[in-house]
């Protein structure tokens, strides 16, 4: 009886764990649209039609320099990358702000939220709040990082766009699927329970 609670609970985990990750909470109505900069291609062009489906003033890009290819490459942070694929995507130069984050070895995430925080203090545009647009499993972490970085000024909801590398209804049938959840699901319990800012 014992082992059958035991499995059954272990499937139903299983089979919630990665909608938990994958947190879609929109506010009703966000001053701003952040996309993290890191986001493959297929999430930017998602980006740019959840922009305009919705009322936003701007995207901002955030993100932190490249890991790789730095010396080699035009642009030299994730946020700036991003930035130029929304504009080679024809997204209007006037509505996108690139804001790049300080080169660190951890934490990125918040880091990312923090120089986003700075750039807020210095603009004039008047944000109470915003939808951050994430990349599926690791979406759950970074809404907790940046609401601890911006919030009870400035109010964070959360958008997931999908993985195309694997289906997200049995993300356990391929091993993509499987890094990413369970390396996300240790992650985003080590940042709620372990880490502080």
């Amino acid at each position: 009886m014992v082992l059958l609670i035991l499995i059954t609970s272990i499937l139903v985990i299983f089979n919630h764990l990665y909608n938990f990750l994958s947190v879609n909470a929109p506010l009703p109505q966000a001053d701003l649209l952040v996309v993290e900069g890191w986001l493959p291609d297929y999430g930017i062009e998602a980006a740019i039609a959840q922009f305009e489906q919705k009322s936003y003033q701007k995207v901002v890009t955030t993100g932190l320099p490249l890991s790789r290819g730095y010396y080699l490459a035009e642009y030299k942070t994730y946020a700036e990358l991003s930035a130029a694929t929304f504009q080679a995507l024809n997204f209007n130069s006037d509505q996108l702000v690139a804001v790049p984050g300080a080169k660190v070895i951890k934490d990125r995430t918040y880091h990312s939220a923090l120089a986003l925080r700075d750039w807020l203090s210095t603009t004039e545009l008047e944000v109470n709040s915003i939808d951050l647009f994430s990349f599926g499993p690791h979406t759950r972490r970074s809404w907790l990082l940046f609401k601890q970085a911006l919030e009870p000024k400035v109010k964070v909801g959360a958008i997931a766009v999908e993985p195309l590398d694997y289906d997200p209804d049995s993300w356990w049938q391929s091993s993509e699927g499987v890094r990413s959840v369970l390396s996300e699901t240790i992650a985003y319990i080590y940042a709620r329970y372990f880490w502080s800012p």
